[in-house]
């Protein structure tokens, strides 16, 4: 895809939306961490972000907004950033697929490992006879002090392992030369 197809401007758009949407959510996630910071003297990372619904209610969570805008801003850059990427080879491209295959890792043990606690604490409070607030659960991991949000950090943790598995991905596959190609 050439920089004068219309589809690269149809990605570079979307690729600009996605970014506003992404920074838009990061501006009111802070804010409102801050504010309750400020009021109770803690806070659970994502918790505002999976409580807010958007634009409406009965509708997408910001959580959802967010995992949705960076898939689609990631393959939106693979498709418009491609050019870029042609000349790496050789040492830099073994350690960036190094790199990569190791996000992938960690992020993949994260799902799993959020995944699993969520499923665990729906499990204890569904035998305790009630149904607990799945968008409540929280994980006091890696410090007490400030617990993330279940659900926040599994779709987190998943959008970072779909972006860091489809890089690595890309990055094994064949390499185009840009003289090769008809520009």
């Amino acid at each position: 895809m050439q920089e004068t197809d219309t589809g690269y401007k149809v990605f570079l758009y979307i690729f600009y939306a996605c970014g506003f949407i992404m920074t838009s959510i990061l501006v009111f996630g802070t804010y409102a961490m801050l504010s309750e910071w400020e009021e109770t003297g803690n806070y659970v990372m994502g918790e505002v972000l999976v409580q807010t619904e958007f634009p409406f209610s009965n509708f997408a969570k910001l959580t959802t907004w967010l995992f949705f805008s960076t898939i689609i801003g990631w393959y939106c850059v693979t498709r418009i950033g491609w050019k870029r990427t042609t000349n790496l080879r050789s040492w830099r491209m073994t350690l960036l697929q190094l790199m990569l295959l190791g996000f992938a890792i960690i992020s993949l043990y994260e799902v799993s490992y959020n995944f699993m606690v969520l499923n665990a604490q729906i499990t204890a409070g569904i035998i305790d006879g009630n149904v607990p607030d799945i968008d409540s659960l929280t994980i006091a991991y890696p410090d007490p002090n400030r617990p993330w949000n279940l659900i926040f950090a599994t779709k987190i943790f998943l959008a970072a392992f779909i972006i860091s598995s489809h890089a690595f991905y890309l990055s094994t596959k064949p390499r185009k030369n840009l003289d090769d190609l008809d520009t």
